[in-house]
C-alpha cells in the first residue's frame, strides 16, 4: 500500500504522525511510504531521517494526497485539505466529527474511507489510539493551570503548593477518566488540592484509593459540581463520551459561583467542551475571558509538546497502520472488531452512531456499509 504523511496544517500544530523509525516499520513490511518534505522538522525529526528510514520525499502536497493510498494524519482535514478527499482514499487520524458539521458533510460528500483514533476500541472496550494523546493532555492541563494562575499570566496570583500558612491551589477536575487522572495526578504532585467528580463511583473508589495528597472525590451531579467550583481556583474539563459531543456540564450561569479570575482549562473543548462557555483557541492565542474567568481552549494541546506526543502517538498508532496497510482496510476492520468502531464514514455514509446522531443524519452500520462494498464487486 502507499501510505502518504502529509504536514500539519492546522495552527500551531508541530506533531506528525508517524516518525522515522514508524516509516522503516511500514517500509519493512513493504509498503511505500511518501512524506512531505519538512513533515517531522516541528518534532525535531528531519527529512534526512526519513530518508534513511525508507520513506520518498515529495515538495509537492497535492502529488502526495493524489498518490496515497491511505493518508495518515495527527488532526482532522482543514478546510484547505478538503478538495484531497475521494472515494479511494483511507484518511486514518484524529476526527472529532460530532464536534464539526462542515467536515461532516466534507467527508461525506467526498465519499472518503475516515477511520477515527479516537474510536477505536481494544477488547476490553477502551480508547488505545485516544489514551496517549489524553495522558500528555491531562499531565499538560495541570501545568497550564499553574501558569495561568500567576498574576502575570492573568490568574488569581495563587501558588499551586501554597506555602506554610497559606492554602494551596483548589483544582477541580470534572471526570475520572484517563486525562482526569493524569491531571489529577500532576496538580496533587504540584501540591495542589484536587477534588474529582465523576458518575462511575468504582471509577471513584479506585482514585481515592490510589492518588496522594490532598485528594477527595464527589458523585458527578448539578449540586455538587457547584459546590465544588465555588471555591475552585481552577477547573480541568476532562469528561468523554467516546465519538459524541461532550456534555455540558458547567453553565454559563455558574460561571458568576466561580472566584474572580479563576482558570478553567476544558481538554473536551475538541469535542465540543463540557463547558458551555468554551470555544476553541490556538497555542498562540490561548484564553479569553467570560465573567471575569479565564477559559484556556487549546484543542491540540499535545501539539505543544509535539516530539514527545510524536513518539507516544505513533507507539500506539503503528499496529493498527500496519494492518490495514497488510491486509486492506475492509479485511483489517472485518478481522478487529474494535477497529472497525474507528470507521466514522464510509463512501459517502456515516458509520458512527453518535456523529449521525450529533447532525441528524442517516447513519449506517459499518459492517453494512463494508458489505454493499463487498457485494458491488461481486
Amino acid at each position: 500500500m502507499i501510505v502518504g504523511i502529509p504536514q500539519e496544517v492546522k495552527t500551531d500544530e508541530y506533531r506528525v504522525s508517524l516518525p522515522p523509525d514508524g516509516v522503516s516499520e511500514l517500509v519493512r513490511h513493504g509498503h511505500k511510504v511518501l512524506v512531505q518534505s519538512g513533515a517531522g522538522v516541528g518534532s525535531g525529526f528531519l527529512d534526512e531521517e526519513y530518508a534513511a528510514a525508507g520513506a520518498t520525499l515529495y515538495m509537492d502536497v497535492d502529488s502526495l494526497w493524489q498518490e496515497s493510498q491511505m493518508i495518515v494524519k495527527v488532526k482532522e482535514p482543514q478546510a484547505s485539505e478538503y478538495g484531497y478527499l475521494r472515494p479511494d482514499l483511507i484518511l486514518f487520524t484524529y476526527l472529532h466529527l460530532a464536534a464539526d458539521e462542515k467536515l461532516t458533510q466534507a467527508m461525506v460528500d467526498s465519499g472518503v474511507s475516515g477511520v477515527a483514533y479516537e474510536t477505536v476500541e481494544d477488547q476490553e472496550g477502551r480508547l488505545p489510539l485516544l489514551e496517549p494523546m489524553s495522558e500528555v493532555a491531562g499531565r499538560m492541563a495541570a501545568q497550564v493551570v499553574a501558569a495561568y494562575l500567576t498574576r502575570p499570566q492573568q490568574g488569581r496570583g495563587v501558588l499551586m503548593g501554597g506555602v506554610p500558612g497559606v492554602q494551596p491551589a483548589h483544582v477541580v477536575v470534572l471526570g475520572g477518566g484517563t486525562v482526569g487522572t493524569n491531571a489529577a495526578r500532576i496538580a496533587l504532585g504540584m501540591g495542589a488540592e484536587v477534588t474529582l467528580l465523576d458518575i462511575n463511583l468504582e471509577r471513584l473508589r479506585y482514585l481515592d484509593e490510589i492518588m496522594p495528597g490532598k485528594f477527595s472525590t464527589l458523585y458527578s451531579n448539578t449540586a455538587n459540581i457547584i459546590h465544588s467550583i465555588q471555591t475552585a481556583d481552577a477547573i480541568i474539563g476532562s469528561v468523554l463520551i467516546a465519538g459524541a459531543r461532550a456534555p455540558k456540564l458547567i453553565t454559563r450561569d455558574m460561571l458568576s459561583l466561580m472566584p474572580d479570575h479563576s482558570v478553567i482549562v476544558d481538554v473536551a473543548v475538541d469535542q465540543g467542551g463540557c463547558v458551555e462557555t468554551t470555544h476553541p483557541t490556538t497555542h498562540s492565542d490561548p484564553i479569553f475571558f467570560v465573567d471575569g474567568v479565564l477559559h484556556y481552549g487549546v484543542a491540540n494541546m499535545p501539539g505543544a509538546v509535539p516530539r514527545t506526543s510524536s513518539q507516544a502517538l505513533s507507539n500506539a498508532t503503528l499496529r493498527y497502520i500496519l494492518r490495514i496497510a497488510d491486509k486492506g482496510l475492509e479485511e483489517a476492520l472485518a478481522s478487529d472488531g474494535g477497529l472497525m468502531k474507528g470507521l466514522n464514514v464510509h463512501h459517502g455514509s456515516v458509520t458512527y452512531a453518535a456523529v449521525a446522531d450529533a447532525f441528524s443524519m442517516r447513519y449506517q452500520a459499518p459492517d453494512v456499509a463494508l458489505h454493499e462494498d463487498i457485494a458491488l464487486t461481486i
